[in-house]
């Protein structure tokens, strides 16, 4: 059983796996998680063992063969899953005591609302959407091919049918609201569950393992095991019983998994690495320095969505880079328990050394520092808030995603120039175009190259998809798409018995 070790450890800490409707303990080896606060530790958490991931497909594998949850009316499995939501509403106030031990999200800053209220009204429309779906669509076959030679009449139908054994591997930086994510369209649609988060959040993933079992889902259909490396997720990368994997994370480990998958033609929902551009356009270049603050206070910098390449004219880089970085002097670095804090760690002492190395990299290659640019002078995993002045898109700034509270500005010559250093990117998750000219601005967003481009706004809505091109990844999360990911097609072709 884990104990806890630090003075900073929340009231609620669950420490057991959820393997076929038991909650039980870890058999594997032990492991830190940290609080980034202090940089102390919160627990010592036994892992699953691969025994038990083992234990945990075969139960899986046994409920899709039985075909009890997905055979159960979609209003009833949406019933249980509704009673999940009102069990983790229940629970929301210790829910963000976890989230600010685990993650170090600020407890009074905006993020937090995407760690924890923003996931659950996003499962319950999520669920309202989903329960909208047909789960049938007639095949539009012309009148001629609605006779069968022997003179009868045929339909032909599509059927969205579950994909069976779903393995969801999730990132660290928002652990409950991508755990939820996958969960909860997979289970909705009909199939089971097994959910691996982060060896560097894994406490809020074992808590939804509690509240799983409290909500009354039977056993073999959801799983959550935590454990201190990787070999319990490639064994369900690799295994022939797991019928798709849904992960988050880097490209560079997202490559991996579908190389892993692909020997057993695994379905692949892939949320991988961004490095999303900001284009502000020269009739909205006095809002561009929000930037700075808008990527920095998001979480430390720990978003793959967030625009962290700024486009300007040249013109305006420098009154730019200037207003920028008053905006900082805002700033309040601290403790995520302190309600005045607005930004809080990164996740790891790792995550410090590569915020860091990344500066260096800028640095060598041309590149200014006009604010922040190293460690912060305090305990746990601090990073200050830097704008780098790049001189140009090749930069190792930006090309590569930090995952840190560091910002890029580029100046463009015309906008056809910011179009093209946008573009000359192997990522394309998301993108942002501000402009006062709506349909200048419209017509800069559709010549981007990425999965999502936001105009003058942001969404993030439970019927709004978001997903990447090129090395971003492979399918979509959230809206239609989302929920469709877990279903697979099967056609019905329909006719008389004669």
């Amino acid at each position: 059983m884990a104990t806890a070790v630090a003075s900073d450890a929340t009231a609620w800490l669950p420490t057991y796996m959820l393997i076929d409707g038991r909650l039980v303990a870890g058999q594997g080896d032990s492991f830190p998680v940290y609080n980034p606060s202090t940089g102390g530790v919160t627990t010592e958490l036994p892992g699953a063992s691969l025994a038990q991931f083992d234990q945990a497909i075969a139960a899986s594998h046994r409920a899709v063969a039985e075909g009890s949850w997905a055979g159960m009316e979609p209003k009833a499995r949406v019933e249980i899953l509704r009673c999940f939501i009102d069990l983790l509403n229940d629970r929301a106030v210790e829910l963000k005591a976890l989230m600010v031990t685990e993650t170090g999200a600020p407890i009074g800053s905006f993020v937090m609302d995407a760690q924890i209220g923003s996931p659950l009204r996003q499962m319950a429309a999520m669920l309202d959407l989903y329960l909208k779906l047909p789960e049938i669509l007639e095949n539009p076959l012309p009148l001629a091919e609605r006779i069968n030679p022997f003179g009868g009449f045929v339909q032909s139908i599509r059927r969205y049918v579950p994909v069976g054994v779903v393995a969801a591997i999730s990132a660290y930086n928002f652990p409950l609201h991508i755990s939820l994510w996958k969960a909860f369209a997979a289970l909705a649609t009909g199939n089971c569950v097994i959910l691996r988060p982060s060896p560097l959040t894994p406490i809020s993933a074992l808590a939804l393992g509690e509240i799983a079992l409290a909500a009354g889902v039977p056993a073999g259909v959801f799983h959550v095991l935590a454990e201190s490396g990787s070999v319990g997720a490639m064994q369900m990368t690799t295994d022939p019983r797991v019928d798709m994997v849904s992960f988050t994370g880097s490209t560079e480990v997202g490559a991996m998994v579908a190389a892993q998958a692909a020997p057993s033609m695994k379905r692949l929902q892939l949320e991988l690495g961004g490095k999303s551009a900001q284009i502000f356009l020269p009739d909205r270049i006095e809002a561009a320095f929000n930037a700075a603050i808008g990527v920095c206070m998001a979480h430390a910098g720990q978003g793959c969505v967030l625009g962290t390449r700024v486009f300007v004219p040249e013109a305006d880089k420098a009154q730019v880079l200037a207003a920028m970085k008053a905006s900082l002097a805002y700033a309040k670095i601290g403790d995520s328990n302190d309600p005045a804090t607005t930004m809080g760690p990164v996740i790891s002492a790792a995550q410090v050394a590569r915020c860091e190395r990344y500066v260096l990299l800028a640095i060598e290659a041309g590149a200014k520092v006009v604010a922040g640019g190293k460690r912060a002078d305090r305990p746990g995993f601090f990073f200050e808030p830097t704008i780098l002045d790049l001189p140009d898109n090749k930069n190792p700034a930006a090309q590569d995603e930090i995952f840190g509270p560091v910002i890029g500005v580029i100046g463009y010559r015309d906008v056809d120039h910011a179009v093209e250093m946008a573009n000359d990117s192997p990522l394309g998750l998301s993108g942002y175009v501000h402009g006062k000219d709506a349909h200048l601005a419209l017509d800069v967003a559709k010549r981007l190259r990425t999965g999502t481009v936001n105009v003058n706004t942001m969404m993030g809505s439970a019927y709004a998809s978001s997903g990447g091109h090129k090395m971003s990844g492979i399918g979509r999360e959230r809206g239609v798409e989302g929920i469709r990911a877990f279903q697979e097609i099967q056609v019905l072709n329909l006719g008389s018995a004669g």
